[in-house]
């Protein structure tokens, strides 16, 4: 069992907890996910690890209540406990010689960039940060990313913060100024794939992180299969992170509605509607 240790709400949908988990902690690197299980009878959905203390042996997880089982853990409070908490899993990210980034998030996608940002900071790489919502209400995590990065920029879809707009408005002006090592991009595929196809023509290097619908995590099941450059990949070992510009993005798209049905009739047995 995994105690949780300490228990945020960021915003009206999105849920930070610190949970002890020593053994994940201890190699936990920015980029890799766990895989949770809130009881025996639970399904198991994987969620990118937002940050590690190895002292205290905690690893940080950032939700959404999207379908019923993000929805039972926001209800878990401080002192109850998590059945599995299996990690740190996939590839982590190679920051590798990296002396000047850029790092996209939108919506969720800035819980997953929080810890590569941080690492980049550490690092000493000159790093510029653009996160994307849809609303003020929304934003999460900004003071910290502002702490992290040389320039910050904010955009919401309705302009109730920020400029109004989308994350690839304030990349557009950042490419045109500068070309990075890297530019990290994570947050709906959508979204990816507007970037991948700006960055492209700038011939700029990008990097995405997938977070399709993974069961296993051990790449067994192929619940997570992508197309990567003509080559079948799968997300949970081969990445999360892949080459922006060679990823199939519409195959990925499509196969995340497979599944639409489903979560939809077990949210609405959660909720009793």
């Amino acid at each position: 069992m995994y105690r949780i240790i300490k228990k945020e709400q960021l915003n009206p949908v999105v849920f930070s907890m610190v949970v002890a988990a020593p053994a994940v902690a201890k190699k936990a690197l920015p980029g890799q996910f766990i895989i949770l299980r809130i009881d025996e009878r639970g399904e198991r959905i994987p969620l990118t690890i937002a940050g590690f203390d190895r002292a205290a042996g905690t690893v940080r997880i950032i939700f959404q209540t999207v379908g019923s089982t993000t929805h039972r853990l926001a209800g878990l409070e401080e002192g109850e406990a998590i059945l599995d908490f299996a990690g740190p899993l996939g590839k982590a990210s190679d920051l590798e010689g990296i002396k000047s980034a850029a790092v996209v998030g939108g919506g969720l996608g800035a819980a997953i960039c929080y810890p590569l940002a941080r690492a980049l900071n550490e690092t000493g790489a000159e790093l510029d940060v653009v996160l994307g919502f849809r609303t003020k209400e929304l934003v999460f995590l900004e003071n910290e990313f502002r702490s992290l990065s040389g320039r910050f920029f904010l955009a919401t879809d309705d302009g109730s913060v920020g400029e109004k707009g989308f994350v690839t408005s304030p990349l557009s002006r950042l490419l045109g100024e500068r070309k990075y090592d890297v530019v990290y991009a994570v947050g709906p595929l959508q979204m990816m794939k507007n970037v991948a196809l700006l960055t492209k023509e700038h011939g700029q290097k990008t990097v995405v992180s997938m977070n399709p619908i993974m069961i296993d995590g051990t790449g067994m099941c192929g619940g997570c299969r992508l197309t990567v450059g003509g080559e079948v990949k799968f997300a949970c070992v081969d990445g999360p992170e892949f080459d922006a510009h060679a990823v199939d993005f519409d195959e990925a798209i499509a196969r995340c509605a497979m599944y639409a049905k489903e979560e939809r009739d077990a949210l609405c047995r959660l909720m009793k509607i």
